[in-house]
């Protein structure tokens, strides 16, 4: 024992040797805590980037979504109007300031279809698109007239958003309203088809046939993507985007890779956006950066090191003398105290809510600063229980019971009690621990306030309108999806309320869509004043609105729409030194018993609306299936599916009635005929044009009919008659709508050339209603195929609302007296006086006379007497297929 401690040695070993040993493992055990801490540390990096760069593709998918819904909102402005100005088009620019949101966006842009490169030129046999509206004009004049056929890019969306009937983006391609100006000038289209008036294609081929023009909204696209990506990954990544649809890699963007930006060795992340018919792909290389936290390691390592050392003195004291021993003690303690206030001291820096609290009593013995901060702790915190800290009085008893199990651990998001009795909501968890042998209930809580804020503003949002703050129409066909389920389940039932404002058009068309959307707010805070708190109101959009009313029936659904339509109709809305009085047609639709659909109620509700509207408007007009109006309005509808099947089945033919001139001298020049259309249905069977005419006329299919009559006629102008005969005229009826197609005169001039027939032997007759409803533009339509030759006739003359005034103001060749007056002639004076003074005032005109409805001899002798000169009638002529469908089978 003396030699041992003479030599301070200990168990036979010499004390540089257990000094050593214990540095070595010490060391060993500080690399390894070093390199696992420098580990986790670079885990934690790689995660936050990885969520940084999920962050950036869910942004710039996001801002082409929105991207997406200004061109929506701009189509919006096509579907409400029947014709958009250039005027309105920059209105509604200006109205939308679309620049604010999006610095990237060049242009939007209204291309219309048009088989013509130009209006002086040729047709080609391909598809064109004329840009015809721009917003801004200022920096894009160079677009009018533009023929997107020239960008195939282009060209291509425009196509795919035709046939899709949906958003489609083009591939990029140079702008040029930007050549030769500074910075890039790569660009994106983002396209929406426009259809012709009525329902929504049912088809790709109706789709195709009833596009009028083509929408668009042009970005500059890095511009796009770099004010979608957030500032912290522009600094953290080398952005790159492609645009590889169909596997090629075509370069949109890169950003952070100039020379001396070095790219870490972390792993890539890309992400492919699908949207509008492209796929971008999103790549994002990490930056080497220096990591704030790169020095912990370090401190780590450090803190083992001279742990190491204070170890190895220790080994060395012990092996040496006790005085050494204790000495050693002292100064390691005051080392470990020295550690204990570093971790205190890192942990008040922390930003999460860190408390620790006696498992007994449930009272704090830490709380750190941000805690004490948020909880507005002065001064000591063990007068504080961690249960007052809860709002929910359960979740506070759970906490507080948590210490009698010491293996459970509560995790979930609760509303915690802050300074001042402000509350706030956090994830919090608190577990039990145990220190030496005291257990402690250890509660870390995060502020998510402002998530929970912002997450419950998107839910409200996605729910609602943002112009009545009303439910929008997904959730309203979500809440009546759910009164159907309770029907289904026999609950109580249903009525559903579906306006629809009476003078809304006339208000955006005087004052501007402000202040249609002013009155839209105003009468939405008035529904919300008037109806249940149970109901269920909605804008689905424009100015219809939606009700929903629960456990009524059929008096109470109509009284409430009956007090609603009362109260609108006496409110006066006004607007910049203008008063507008105000009405609504409501339909009314009762929902009992199972087996509704959506589908079906809401096509209940627009036929109930309809009727309000078609009798007279403001009225109130319940649904009922005997109702003989509304099985009308369902047989048009029907009938609306078979004009389109039969015009793609090509079963309407033509016949024709010959009009016999009263004086002899007109005979030698040839026949003189009226077209007539005719219809054979499904079986075979010649359907009269009184069944399906008015529905053609009801949908908006009448210019398709019209043009296929005209085309039919010319291109078997030689073989119209079965006679042989020339023919001298021949008489084509169109439809109001027809002649207010811009592109219907160019269509006729194009096929009387195409097919050689002269104008001059063509005459188109117009009623005098559709004429007079609209004079200037029939007077435009009619002086410009006047020009090459083609005569018009006035039909129906005196049946509407025409004055002989009006007549001398129509550029026609004819006026047809109405055949109410001709079958009468005979037997009613008045009648007799109506078509002498038509014809005298028609010959002091320069205008030729025909008399139609004529049935025998003795009105065609008294329409002689009168100077009439022509006849029309079955006394003339019985109408009769024309020659070129008597060798056609029956369909």
């Amino acid at each position: 024992m003396h030699d041992q401690r003479k030599d301070g040695g200990f168990l036979g070993q010499p004390a540089w040797l257990w000094s050593f040993t214990a540095l070595v493992v010490g060391l060993l055990l500080s690399g390894l805590a070093a390199t696992f801490h420098a580990e986790a540390l670079e885990k934690g990096r790689q995660q936050r980037l990885e969520r940084l760069a999920e962050r950036s593709f869910e942004a710039v998918e996001a801002q082409l979504q929105t991207c997406a819904l200004l061109v929506r909102s701009v189509q919006a402005l096509f579907l409400s109007s029947d014709e958009v100005t250039a005027g309105e088009f920059e209105a509604m620019y200006a109205n939308l300031r679309p620049r604010e949101q999006f610095p990237s966006l060049q242009a939007m842009a209204y291309a219309e279809r048009s088989d013509r490169a130009a209006p002086d030129v040729e047709p080609d046999g391909r598809e064109h698109y004329l840009t015809t509206l721009v917003a801004p004009l200022s920096g894009n004049q160079m677009l009018v007239g533009l023929d997107i056929a020239t960008q195939p890019a282009n060209l291509a969306a425009a196509r795919f958003a035709r046939d899709a009937d949906r958003p489609v983006m083009s591939a990029p391609f140079q702008l040029i309203q930007r050549a030769g100006m500074p910075g890039p000038n790569d660009g994106v289209t983002i396209r929406l088809p426009v259809f012709s008036a009525g329902a929504p294609p049912a088809d790709l081929a109706e789709r195709r046939s009833r596009e009028i023009g083509s929408l668009a909204a042009s970005f500059r696209v890095s511009r796009l993507i770099a004010d979608a990506l957030p500032a912290e990954s522009r600094e953290s990544f080398a952005i790159r985007v492609f645009d590889v649809t169909g596997g090629g890699r075509l370069p949109l963007f890169g950003e952070g890779q100039e020379a001396d930006a070095v790219t870490s060795p972390g792993p890539l992340h890309s992400r492919d956006i699908a949207f509008g018919g492209r796929t971008w792909r999103i790549e994002a290389q990490p930056l080497a950066t220096v990591d704030p936290a790169g020095w912990v390691p370090a401190l780590t390592f450090g803190i083992g090191v001279l742990a190491s050392l204070l170890l190895a003195l220790l080994a060395w004291s012990i092996a040496g003398t006790r005085a050494r021993a204790l000495a050693l003690a002292g100064e390691m303690a005051a080392q470990f105290r020295e550690s204990e206030e570093r971790f205190r001291a890192l942990n008040e820096l922390l930003p999460a809510l860190v408390m620790l609290a006696r498992a007994g009593d449930a009272r704090l013995v830490y709380a750190n600063q941000a805690c004490r901060d948020r909880f507005g702790i002065e001064g000591d915190v063990t007068g504080v229980r961690l249960g007052e800290l809860v709002e929910d009085p359960a979740l506070r008893q759970r906490v507080e019971g948590l210490a009698g199990s010491p293996d459970a651990i509560i995790s979930e998001t609760a509303l915690l009690r802050g300074a001042n009795e402000v509350p706030f909501w956090s994830t919090l968890s608190v577990s039990t621990i145990r220190l030496g042998d005291v257990p402690h209930l250890l509660a870390v809580a995060n502020d998510i306030t402002e998530l929970r804020v912002l997450s419950e503003e998107l839910s409200y949002q996605a729910s609602h309108d943002s112009l009545t703050s009303l439910y929008n129409r997904r959730e309203f066909e979500r809440r009546l999806d759910a009164a159907i389920a309770s029907l289904d389940d026999g609950g109580p039932d249903w009525a559903l309320l579906y306006m629809d404002l009476d003078q809304f058009k006339l208000i955006n068309d005087t004052s501007g869509h402000y202040a249609g959307d002013q009155l839209l707010a105003q009468l939405a805070t008035l529904l919300s004043g008037m109806l249940p708190a149970d109901a269920v109101v909605a804008r689905l959009g424009g100015d219809e609105f939606a009700i929903l009313l629960r456990d009524t029936d059929e008096a109470r659904a109509v009284a409430v729409a009956e007090s609603l339509r009362t109260e609108i109709d006496g409110y006066v809305f006004g607007w910049e030194q203008r008063n507008y009085t105000i009405s609504t047609s409501i339909g009314v639709v009762m929902l009992h018993g199972p087996g509704l659909s959506q589908r079906t109620v809401l096509a209940h509700a627009d036929t109930a609306c309809y009727m309000a509207k078609e009798r007279g408007r403001n009225r109130v007009h319940l649904f009922s299936e005997q109702d003989s109006e509304t099985t009308q309005r369902r047989s048009e509808m029907e009938w609306a599916g078979r004009i389109r099947q039969a015009l793609s089945d090509g079963r309407f033919l033509l016949h024709f009635q010959e009009l016999a001139p009263l004086w002899d001298g007109d005979r030698a020049d040839g026949v003189h005929m009226e077209m007539l259309v005719r219809l054979r249905d499904e079986s075979g069977q010649l359907v009269p044009p009184g069944a399906f005419i008015p529905a053609a006329e009801r949908f908006g299919l009448m210019p398709q009919l019209d043009r296929w009559v005209v085309e039919t006629a010319l291109a078997n102008f030689s073989r119209l008659h079965p006679s042989g005969k020339p023919v001298k005229l021949c008489a084509i009826n169109l439809s109001g709508p027809t002649f207010e197609d811009a592109a219907f005169a160019d269509f006729v001039l194009e096929a009387l050339e195409r097919h050689g027939v002269s104008p001059q032997r063509i005459c188109f007759e117009i009623t005098e209603t559709a004429a007079v409803s609209s004079m200037a533009r029939a007077v435009e339509f009619m002086q410009r195929l006047r020009a090459a030759g083609c005569k018009f006739s006035l039909d129906d003359f005196g049946s509407g609302m025409a004055s002989f005034g009006y007549l001398k103001n129509l550029p026609v060749d004819f006026i047809k007296i109405d055949g109410s007056f001709i079958r009468n002639i005979e037997t009613d004076p008045v009648s007799y006086s109506i078509v002498r003074a038509v014809t005298d005032i028609g010959h002091q005109l320069g205008l030729q006379v025909v008399g139609e409805w004529v049935a025998d001899e003795r009105a065609r002798d008294l329409l002689r007497g009168l100077s009439v000169d022509y006849a029309q009638g079955f006394a003339i002529h019985k109408p009769e297929a024309a020659l070129c469908f008597r060798d056609k089978p029956a369909a």
